[in-house]
């Protein structure tokens, strides 16, 4: 059995409306009075995530707190991103990266090569181009596999099947694509999982770009479920790996139940903590200072306080605080 988890974090707590001495906050969005944000939604695949988004937002009705602007697929053949467009009423943006690639003369989708990297400014800047007209105020990240900077032309959340506030030798270790963040908590022996909504960043090349943008959100503990497997098998079943992952993935046992473990881990995680951290979003509740760091408000009129994230999905919002 996996051995406990080492608490890394303060205990969480109310997010408070009381004032307290603040730096200059800077909120993310900047709106006129009474405008609703509008969010352009980009998923690749099945859009289970964006799906709930919308959901909540139809749910929601009069009280709805921002706009679907537009829906944006990389994968249009392979996505379910025209049928919810389609059953949501939400404008539809197709630009489907692999042709793209194919025309630009590289045989597969890469950053790896500078063609590679020329062609994904191009479909990025292609991109751009036709979101303009429909003027987004922020993104969400809700299943989008391709890495885009144009989480640099406005705020862009994203959802990752991983804890991001769990350090190891005091960088952020459950990152990465794929399953390698759950099978990383697997191998490090966690009891539990949890889904992060991030503020994403643009990438620069360097892996420690990967999942480094600030936390807003984070779901209950998933527990994780071995599927009768020992602890030992899995570590066993990593430490014979080749060295470089095979094109699509090592399927071996680690690799199938860190699988398993995701797809809970998205609909206890991912479908709890997105929803009301955009909602959060969209009421302007999240801001930053000079610095960087990050700051929570309980609502728009209430002080901003200083924290490391917010964990959503066990009743009321719990801040988990930093030190200033």
């Amino acid at each position: 059995m996996p051995s406990p988890a080492i608490p890394h974090l303060p205990q969480t707590t109310d997010l408070q409306t009381t004032a307290m001495p603040t730096p200059v906050i800077t909120p993310y969005l900047n709106l006129p009075a009474g405008r609703q944000p509008r969010a352009a939604l980009f998923l690749s695949g099945g859009g289970s995530n964006a799906e709930r988004l919308l959901q909540a937002r139809a749910e929601a009705g009069a009280a709805a707190v921002w706009e679907a602007a537009a829906l944006v697929t990389d994968n249009p053949a392979g996505s379910r991103a025209a049928a919810l467009a389609e059953t949501f009423g939400v404008p539809l943006i197709a630009c489907d990266i692999r042709a793209f690639y194919r025309e630009g003369g590289e045989t597969r989708v890469t950053l790896a090569t500078p063609l590679g990297r020329e062609l994904r400014e191009r479909w990025t800047a292609e991109l751009r181009q036709r979101l303009a007209p429909l003027a987004p105020d922020f993104g969400v990240l809700a299943g989008f596999v391709p890495l885009t900077n144009l989480t640099g032309d406005f705020p862009c959340l994203n959802v990752h099947p991983g804890d991001l506030t769990w350090l190891k030798n005091g960088v952020r270790w459950l990152v990465g694509l794929h399953t390698v963040p759950i099978e990383r908590a697997i191998l490090e022996g966690l009891r539990g999982l949890r889904s992060s909504v991030i503020h994403a960043l643009p990438y620069t090349g360097r892996g420690e770009d990967m999942d480094n943008g600030p936390i807003l959100g984070l779901s209950p503990e998933v527990p994780l479920d071995f599927q009768g497997q020992s602890l030992e098998t899995l570590r066993a079943t990593a430490a014979a790996r080749p060295e470089k992952r095979p094109v699509g993935g090592f399927k071996d046992l680690l690799e199938q139940v860190a699988a398993h473990n995701q797809e809970r881990l998205k609909i206890n995680g991912d479908w709890v903590v997105l929803p009301p951290t955009v909602e959060a979003f969209a009421r302007n509740l999240y801001g930053r200072d000079a610095a960087g760091g990050l700051w929570r408000r309980a609502t728009p009129d209430a002080a901003w306080q200083p924290v490391a994230t917010v964990v959503y999905g066990e009743g009321a919002p719990k801040a988990r605080m930093r030190s200033e």
